[in-house]
């Protein structure tokens, strides 16, 4: 598409209306306003400059035409002639500003073309670029002048070889073909912007789509990552602490809690391994070992209870198999945070796990621990657990709720979608 400068901004395409046009800088350009300074004008490309020499080559063969034509009209003088010749060469060598200043051009033209057959032409020239590079109401006010000036000029000018009204006609015909045109190119020029922007707009979307799902999916990986690492670590943090703060404890229970460590140093490992798996695969169900899910809660409460947790397990789901493996996992995660949580911020404890629920009415998750006893040894953590356990919930369509009781006791109760 051709560069063409205009000191108008284009009207927004009936495709949007009311919302703002957001346009390429290289579509910018086509329909850009000319303020006349150094550097803002666009340049004129080849094509530009073959399409200005092509009207200026018509412009000159109507003016010659036009010329012959004088020559053979007896209601033209011989100076009058010249002076029409004069103003259509004029008019002529103004078409190479029909860019810049299609407005003014196309008004010039008026009184000029009143009085000059050469500058027919040029004429003509500056009502189609005037219809090409402004909106209707120019070309309506400036058209509709030279038609209403056509009866004027074959009065004072009459055609030798055409009757009054057939020029007349002819005349008017020729005039609205050319505006007619014009805005067809017009039309033409808008609708390949607007498919332009609706291209670059799908673009935009599309890569906001993108981008949206590498972020869910970096979120997902992360709360994986934290859900699967964190009750390992936590049990190798507790156990290493009561190392720091019983140096002469026997040393039965120092073994025990050194071997505690090296399997959860293990077991953590085994995770992250797991988690490398899924990255590296991409499919989350189908890398690395299978994704613990509600049955797998019996061997998790069996871990907690050999790392030296006093857990209690109410299993009241008569088929834990039955429960989906999406609401399953989501079960299990969310306990195995809490026990992890319990574990760190209230050691010695016991812990209740309640699991209820039917199809159709939903599957329950309650974890509650007294409150401890006595100074509880600071164990580092994120702060997010039980806000991602509450991302979970959500994202699997329940909700979580999580707080401190009247006797200082912590629950956390979630109630997930089952059927």
């Amino acid at each position: 598409m051709s560069t063409v400068s205009v000191d108008e901004t284009v009207p927004e395409p009936p495709a949007f209306p009311g919302r703002r046009w957001l346009m390429p800088s290289a579509v910018i350009h086509e329909f850009a306003p000319d303020t006349g300074r150094p550097g803002r004008r666009p340049r004129r490309t080849a094509r530009d400059w073959i399409v200005d020499f092509s009207c200026f080559l018509l412009a000159v063969l109507v003016g010659i035409a036009g010329a012959d034509a004088l020559t053979d009209n007896p209601h033209v003088s011989h100076d009058l002639a010249v002076v029409d010749q004069l103003l259509g060469a004029l008019a002529c060598a103004a078409v190479w500003l029909r860019r810049r200043w299609p407005v003014g051009l196309a008004v010039a033209t008026i009184p000029v073309g009143l009085v000059s057959d050469t500058a027919g032409g040029a004429c003509l020239i500056a009502l189609f670029t005037l219809a090409v590079h402004r909106p209707f109401r120019y070309v309506a006010w400036v058209g509709g002048i030279s038609v209403a000036l056509t009866p004027v000029y074959f009065w004072l000018r009459p055609d030798p070889e055409l009757p009054y009204l057939v020029a007349v006609a002819l005349f008017g015909l020729l005039t609205a073909a050319v505006v007619g045109w014009g805005m067809f190119v017009r039309s033409k020029r808008q609708l390949m912007l607007s498919l332009r922007d609706r291209t670059r707009r799908a673009e935009t979307e599309a890569r906001l789509r993108a981008e949206q799902a590498q972020r869910l999916a970096r979120e997902a990986i992360a709360r994986e990552m934290h859900d699967v690492l964190a009750h390992r670590l936590t049990l190798l943090s507790v156990h290493a602490g009561a190392l720091e703060f019983r140096p002469d404890a026997p040393g039965e229970e120092i073994a025990r809690a050194a071997g505690v460590i090296r399997e959860s140093a293990h077991e953590a490992l085994q995770d992250l391994r797991e988690i490398i798996g899924v990255l590296r695969a991409g499919e989350p169900d189908e890398a690395g070992r299978p994704q613990p899910t509600l049955p797998a809660l019996d061997t998790l409460v069996a871990e907690s209870r050999e790392a030296g947790m006093k857990v209690t397990l109410d299993n009241r789901v008569t088929d834990p198999a039955a429960v989906p493996s999406s609401v399953g996992r989501t079960a299990y995660r969310i306990a195995q945070e809490c026990l992890t949580n319990a574990r760190k911020h209230a050691p010695g404890t016991e812990v209740t796990v309640t699991v209820t629920g039917a199809p159709g009415e939903g599957l329950v998750v309650s974890v509650r621990n007294p409150a401890p006893e006595g100074e509880v040894p600071h164990v580092p953590g994120s702060g997010q657990g039980l806000i991602g356990l509450g991302e979970r919930a959500m994202l699997a369509g329940g909700r979580l709720e999580h707080g401190p009781e009247e006797d200082g006791a912590f629950r956390v109760r979630a109630w997930l979608p089952w059927g």
